[in-house]
């Protein structure tokens, strides 16, 4: 009896629920305008904690790459990029790279020092809620910034890290991104970078090289004809699980950059870059590969992690406008680069430890000239993308040599001698990270 009463009350229960839900949709004024700038901004936030979690990787691989006694000072260097650079980026780095757009043109100290900006946008399709594109964007600044930490490890004091981290969150980065992404004059005269190929990563990239210029070489990493001595990565599953976890955070940083989703040609679009996101990293680790045993004649998985990376890398300026089999052929010579300038940078006997700079820097210009060259029936000219490519990296390298160049003339640059050897971990933190293996801190001598 109780069952059939409840059964008979289903529908009318149903009716009443249907009822109160139009009611509160008609009064949040529901319509497809209001449905497309929810689709937009809420993606844009996914898209945005993706990027974020690439902070976890460039730890990872930072990390497994470099020796286990400076497993510490990489992981703090990284936590403090985003961090320190987020607030930086906010207070300073997001109005002057797009202060013309939030205030008219105000700039510096436009976005956080003063309030503007608001929290709210007009509910309509293809606005951003200026919030969630700030929260976007400081991923970007995060990521420039903490390509460095790799190139400099093992030998830069911690203060002068954080230093560099302030400068290139706050001035270094949002100037250049300003040239494009704030409609400047790279912006201007026709240089196209999608998603950031040279704004971001080539930026990251020349600022590392500058680093490891200016430090010199870690102890033991050549000897005096010039050498090299192999300085094995401390852990190769760290290495590579951060490798996956950029993978799988880049589908945010080049999607993501797409900025509008709700509609089919939005959704056409979306679905291009990811695709031709993937295929590039895919080409760059398997052509990595075979250049690393055509060179050293095994199959190396250091080589096959960076080459992953540099396919990554070199779609990023173009993955909207290339076809699928273009992203390939990008990311192989993507591939065979990063083994290449890797080498390069041996003979020349400057001491990379992750391989930054071929990476993000060599790639990142890769892909600003493959935008041109697979993209030019999308409008990309090869004059324009050259000019981009050279003035971006120069900004970059010559802001980050003069900055790393004062710090060392302040005596605040390298660590000593002794603690260098004695590792980063206990001599700017004061512990380690495998004190199974290294016994108490006082004799943390990890190798």
């Amino acid at each position: 009896m109780i069952k059939h009463r409840i059964l008979k009350a289903l529908p009318i229960a149903l009716l009443l629920t249907i009822a109160t839900t139009s009611i509160a949709f008609a009064q949040d004024e529901i319509t497809a305008e209001t449905v497309a700038y929810a689709i937009d901004n809420i993606t844009l936030m996914i898209a945005a904690v993706l990027v974020l979690f690439m902070q976890a990787g460039f730890a990872m691989v930072e990390a497994g790459f470099n020796a286990s006694k400076n497993t510490v000072n990489i992981l703090f260097k990284n936590l403090m990029d985003m961090a320190v650079g987020g607030l930086l980026y906010f207070l300073v780095g997001y109005g002057i790279m797009y202060g013309s757009d939030i205030t008219g043109g105000l700039g510096l100290l436009a976005w956080g020092g003063f309030g503007i900006g608001g929290t709210t946008a007009d509910p309509v399709a293809g606005s951003l809620n200026p919030q969630v594109d700030w929260l976007f964007q400081v991923a970007f600044a995060a990521t420039a910034a903490t390509i460095v930490s790799g190139a400099v490890a093992g030998r830069m004091q911690f203060r002068a890290y954080i230093i560099y981290s302030i400068v290139i969150t706050s001035i270094v980065y949002p100037i250049s991104g300003y040239w494009k992404w704030g409609g400047g004059w790279l912006d201007a005269l026709g240089f196209y970078d999608f998603a950031g190929s040279l704004v971001v990563h080539a930026v990251g990239g020349f600022a590392g090289l500058a680093g490891a210029i200016v430090l010199g070489p870690r102890i033991g990493r050549f000897n005096k004809d010039g050498t090299a001595n192999p300085m094995p990565a401390h852990n190769l599953t760290f290495a590579t699980l951060g490798v996956f976890i950029l993978l799988v955070g880049w589908f945010g940083f080049n999607p993501g950059s797409q900025l509008a989703f709700a509609g089919a040609a939005n959704t056409d679009a979306v679905m291009l870059i990811a695709t031709n996101t993937l295929l590039a990293a895919c080409a760059g680790a398997v052509f990595a590969m075979l250049a690393g045993m055509f060179t050293v004649g095994k199959p190396d998985l250091g080589y096959a992690l960076n080459g992953m990376l540099a396919g990554l890398v070199g779609i990023t300026a173009n993955c909207d406008s290339v076809s699928n089999i273009s992203a390939i052929i990008i990311g192989v010579v993507a591939g065979v680069l990063v083994v290449v300038g890797m080498m390069l940078l041996e003979k020349l006997r400057i001491d990379d430890p992750v391989g930054a700079w071929p990476v993000h820097g060599l790639c990142g210009i890769w892909g600003g000239l493959a935008t041109a060259i697979f993209g030019s029936a999308a409008g990309h000219t090869l004059g324009a993308q050259i000019i981009g490519s050279i003035a971006i990296p120069v900004w970059a390298f010559v802001t980050c040599y003069i900055l790393f160049m004062a710090i060392k003339a302040a005596g605040i640059l390298r660590v000593s001698e002794e603690e260098e050897l004695e590792g980063l971990d206990i001599t700017e933190h004061g512990t380690i990270n495998y004190p199974e293996f290294t016994g108490s801190l006082g004799s943390a001598t990890a190798k």
